[in-house]
């Protein structure tokens, strides 16, 4: 049975879907990331290996998020792609019309203008934390709520409160006075998704032309009082896709997929990598006054990958090249 799978890596979770020839799913695992992506590709290919038939054949792998390229050195990728690529990618398979792409992970959010089934422009948001998902878990947690109930809550929200969402120190204090004030748990609630949605069409959306049908992605579309607020200041609907919160795994897949066509036999190093040992440590680079830190992987004492620098000097190089 002939398959591809996608690994995404991101900073908050790790996302593996699997897809058959005829590009359906078949399988998926989400994982918390838990600052450790190595054990956690390792943990996710054991989990999909316990889900696949026994006659399957991974003929290509394909890798994207921010930790694409480890993860494609600890799988033997066939291809590694960005993020951007990867999720527009994806979108258009599951609705080809799409124009654009609202993602929304847990430290980063992104969004993706497509026209006539082609990126025109995109913008990124890795810096700034209150227009991701842990600008809601933070605050979430600073109000004693669990994190599943807080959706819930939030659409029961009647006068929403008006929360500062530009940073989330800001949103943080006039949070509390609101609470002081006497506003309920639920408006307060509400007020964060608003203020999630107003940071981030005016700092990641800004200058961008934001047309229907518009597509919600990543985990934070699980949150459906944030669909909600969405649909309100866009003022027209807001589709989640099926799969939501995996698409930049169905994306590698896909990508993949065809860039395997021809007959082409796949470098994947089989699911017995969930088993391997691997050792990681860093060093300062000297090459520039920067002082990078550099990590690097390592199997049985020999250097397979190294990344972390602010430029690629290290990434390029042969890995067993010294400098």
């Amino acid at each position: 049975m002939e398959a591809y799978l996608g690994i995404d890596v991101g900073s908050v979770t790790t996302k593996l879907a699997v897809l058959d020839k005829n590009d359906e799913l078949i399988t998926s695992c989400y994982l918390l990331t838990r600052g450790r992506p190595i054990e956690m590709v390792q943990q996710g290919l054991a989990r999909i290996k316990e889900q696949l038939p026994g006659d399957i054949d991974i003929c290509g792998v394909g890798t994207t998020g921010s930790a694409r390229y480890l993860a494609g050195v600890i799988v033997n990728a066939d291809l590694v792609k960005n993020e951007i690529t990867s999720h527009a990618v994806a979108t258009l398979h599951y609705l080809p019309e799409v124009q654009t792409i609202i993602e929304i992970g847990g430290q980063d959010s992104k969004i993706i203008i497509v026209r006539d089934g082609v990126i025109t422009d995109f913008g990124m948001n890795s810096v700034c934390a209150a227009g991701t998902g842990s600008f809601l878990d933070h605050q979430a947690l600073r109000l004693n709520i669990n994190i599943e109930d807080f959706s819930q809550r939030a659409l029961n929200s009647q006068t929403p409160a008006r929360i500062a969402g530009r940073c989330t120190v800001f949103a943080e204090s006039d949070m509390i006075h609101k609470q002081q004030i006497g506003h309920s748990t639920e408006d307060i609630l509400y007020g964060l998704c608003q203020a999630l949605v107003r940071n981030y069409l005016n700092n990641v959306g800004l200058g961008k032309e934001v047309k229907p049908p518009i597509v919600f992605q990543g985990g934070v579309a699980f949150n459906r009082a944030i669909v909600k607020a969405f649909q309100e200041e866009l003022k027209t609907e807001v589709i989640v896709p099926p799969h939501h919160e995996i698409m930049g795994a169905i994306g590698a897949a896909l990508l993949v997929h065809e860039e395997m066509t021809g007959n082409k036999m796949s470098k994947f190093n089989g699911f017995g990598v969930s088993e391997t040992s691997y050792q990681t440590s860093s060093f300062e680079c000297k090459a520039c006054p920067n002082l990078c830190e550099v990590a690097q992987l390592k199997l049985n004492g020999k250097v397979l990958a190294r990344w972390g620098g602010r430029c690629d000097l290290w990434e390029r190089a042969p890995a067993e090249e010294k400098k």
